[in-house]
């Protein structure tokens, strides 16, 4: 990906491919490590540092600091989109996933992980928290590409929906049972908690090993449903005009914070922090309404910018530009090829990728980035409807323009909020960014029908392997819930 674009770089700016490949070869070959924290619908406004007047965030906002940011960074509307894209480089639904449940949110298997790559290049990965991609046995993270795996069920601790999407029964945010490496867990404290100090512990006896590592630490907070996790958290958020929902929202963030900062401060006190490139984002908008959202319009589940803009932090001391952002336009996809190049991994010859190595602006944030075409669409279709949704709940965005349902035109240099149409005035941009949209819809659409008819177990892989290693009853109503044919004729949920 790198050579691709310093081809293009010498023949636009003669005479600075040298210097910057100077400049990326120091964030290469190194044998470092790599921690990635992707947090769980929050947005770019739950942070302090991105003006939030009520949240306080003080080790976000430190990890803010000393980063370099990427502004104008999206991914998907919802969950596992967001995850697929992540881990492959490519949009989510070349890897058949159209929806967050339904089979309709598992991997394909054909779907090369970033972790089979980096592990392919002598890394060791490991994963802790939720998965989201598959929870039937030929989907598990154990079967593509991770070694340690630490995870719950579903796409949220306690979830079950019709088919093969669900958690361990009765599973809550307090000592919840996790998928420990073919085996079930049960766990102490609060699931933040839970998911990052197993995390620390890892990272601990990898870097004991000698091994570079992968860490991919992926809370389910701060996802519905809302669980305080305790009362000092919620506290400062009380009596200040928030809705009941945004006060647990917040205390759940304010918690993950102090978890993210103590895995941090364990880092820097073991010596980990300077070998380790730490990225920190987020896999869609915010979920809670009527709060802060850093003047964008939408959230979580639409394709405006307050559905899929999030934070993008990425920190290696002495490496990488500290206290700087970069408004280049760039996204999710960006993240696999970013990795395996740091990495030194090799990609797969056959793997055409969606995304481009952000190594360019990781060494310069200045360096030139050439314009691109990003696609989203929010899926989630009712089962073999994708035909008459082509135009529905999707977007196609340049640096400047963004195409709404193939009508709505934003200027989001002039206006990002995105409060007029300006497609009566860019009748020419619009024609353009139609005739995009369609060439890539008739390209990923053979691949979106992978999950589309397919015909999940009655109960949820996560149940069937908790009840066979702790035998209990099943309770009824929990097996008219998981009822496969249930995709086919049941009212979608919101989320």
């Amino acid at each position: 990906m790198l050579h691709r674009i310093l081809l293009l770089m010498s023949l636009l700016f003669p005479g600075c491919v040298s210097a910057l490949r100077a400049d990326t070869a120091r964030l290469t070959g190194a044998r470092h490590n790599i921690l990635l924290v992707m947090t769980d619908d929050q947005g770019y406004g739950e942070i302090g540092a991105h003006g939030n007047p009520i949240l306080r965030t003080p080790h976000l906002d430190a990890l803010h600091s000393e980063s370099l940011r990427f502004t104008r960074f999206h991914v998907s509307p919802t969950c596992a989109p967001t995850r697929a894209a992540l881990f492959t480089g490519r949009h989510e639904f070349r890897s058949g996933i159209t929806h967050t449940i339904l089979e309709r949110e598992r991997l394909s298997l054909s779907a090369v992980t970033i972790a089979e790559v980096l592990r392919g290049a002598g890394y060791t990965t490991g994963i802790f928290g939720k998965w989201h991609l598959g929870d039937e046995d030929t989907h598990l993270p154990g079967r593509r590409g991770f070694d340690e795996v630490f995870i719950h069920g579903g796409g949220g601790i306690g979830q079950t929906y019709p088919g093969s999407c669900g958690d361990a029964p009765g599973n809550t945010y307090v000592d919840p049972a996790i998928w420990h490496n073919g085996r079930f867990e049960r766990t102490r404290g609060y699931c933040t908690d839970v998911f990052f100090d197993q995390a620390g512990r890892w990272m601990e006896s990898a870097a004991a090993a000698g091994r570079p590592f992968l860490a991919v630490v992926t809370p389910n907070v701060p996802h519905a449903p809302h669980v305080v996790p305790g009362d000092s958290w919620a506290d400062p958020y009380r009596n200040r005009g928030l809705p009941d929902a945004a006060v647990t929202y917040y205390a759940m963030i304010a918690h993950l914070d102090a978890a993210l900062g103590r895995l941090l401060a364990g880092m820097q006190a073991s010596g980990l922090r300077e070998r380790t490139v730490v990225v920190f984002l987020t896999d869609n908008g915010h979920s809670v309404g009527s709060v802060f959202n850093a003047g964008m319009r939408g959230t979580k589940g639409t394709v405006y910018e307050g559905g899929t803009r999030v934070p993008s932090f990425w920190s290696w001391p002495g490496r990488i530009p500290r206290g700087v952002d970069c408004d280049r336009l760039t996204a999710h996809v960006d993240v696999f090829p970013t990795l395996a190049e740091l990495a030194g991994a090799r990609v797969p010859s056959d793997r055409s990728l969606d995304g481009r190595s952000l190594l360019p602006l990781l060494a310069d944030p200045s360096a030139p980035w050439a314009d691109r075409l990003l696609v989203t669409h929010v899926g989630r279709w009712p089962t073999g409807e994708a035909a008459a949704h082509r135009h529905r709940r999707c977007a196609i965005r340049n640096d400047r323009f963004k195409l709404v349902d193939h009508h709505e035109l934003y200027d989001l240099h002039a206006d990002p909020s995105e409060a007029h149409d300006v497609s009566a005035r860019h009748p020419t941009v619009v024609s353009q960014l139609r005739a995009a949209y369609d060439r890539w819809w008739d390209e990923v659409l053979p691949a979106t029908r992978e999950n589309e008819w397919a015909m999940g177990p009655y109960e949820n892989p996560f149940k069937e392997r908790f009840r066979r290693q702790w035998p209990g009853p099943k309770e009824p109503d929990e097996l008219r819930r998981m009822d496969p044919a249930l995709k086919f004729n049941r009212p979608e949920p919101r989320f």
